[in-house]
């Protein structure tokens, strides 16, 4: 068994695994608790009472939220040449189309999040294999697919970021960095359980917020209690 170091048991130590803690009391404690020296992410990881395999409740979004995610996100756009100029004025870090088909076919994918317009989603077709698993594959849903490649860019680079619901009903978001305020945290995870609460589905039965921890990339997971969190 893997020793635990000093600062983890510490860490673990000050969170009490059985209690359910508020937003407000879990966002202020995992700033005390978070032991990297970096500025880590804070990701939520909701467990919802659906079944993906269901159509209906194999729920995917974006999430615009209201502080950002204090993270710089690479975007890359796959567009006409005509729309390349205002994709890089909008903030895209890459924008053209064969060009960057031919860097990812042949390995290429530092990129956060990939838009691409309607008309070129035949030729960004082929890289399904590539993208897909890396969930960068633009998509409708998540509105990674559109004509207006400016405003797409500008929302994500404002802080518009896309989740899913995987194979176990568990939906894993980033709400920021441990260096935000706590209010912030908890006002970035409020939007995103408001915006799932807002997509559940009229199939699920039972209860919908089964569960909800917070964490950061080093810390240990705080239990929140889903019937203060909306």
């Amino acid at each position: 068994m893997a020793r635990l170091s000093k600062k983890k048991a510490e860490a673990l130590k000050k969170v009490d695994a059985e209690k359910l803690y508020t937003l407000e009391e879990a966002m202020t404690l995992l700033q005390e608790v978070n032991y990297a020296k970096f500025n880590a992410s804070v990701d939520l990881h909701i467990r919802l009472g659906v079944d993906p395999r269901k159509a209906d409740q194999n729920l995917r979004g974006t999430i615009s939220l209201p502080n950002g995610t204090g993270k710089e996100k690479k975007v890359l756009v796959f567009c006409t040449p005509d729309k390349e100029q205002e994709a890089k004025e909008a903030g895209a870090d890459y924008a053209g189309l064969q060009e960057y088909i031919t860097k990812i076919q042949e390995g290429w994918t530092d990129v956060d999040v990939v838009v691409a317009m309607p008309s070129v989603m035949a030729q960004v077709g082929r890289l399904g294999r590539v993208l897909g698993p890396r969930g960068l594959m633009p998509n409708p849903k998540t509105g990674t697919v559109t004509p207006n490649v400016g405003d797409a860019v500008r929302e994500i680079k404002k802080g518009k970021t896309s989740f899913r619901v995987d194979k176990y009903g568990i939906v894993h978001t980033s709400v920021g960095r441990v260096q935000f305020q706590p209010n912030q945290l908890v006002e970035n995870a409020q939007e995103v359980i408001e915006t799932l609460s807002r997509m559940k589905p009229s199939s699920a039965k039972g209860i919908y917020f089964k569960s909800i921890t917070v964490a950061s990339t080093m810390s240990p997971g705080i239990k929140i209690d889903p019937k203060t969190a909306r």
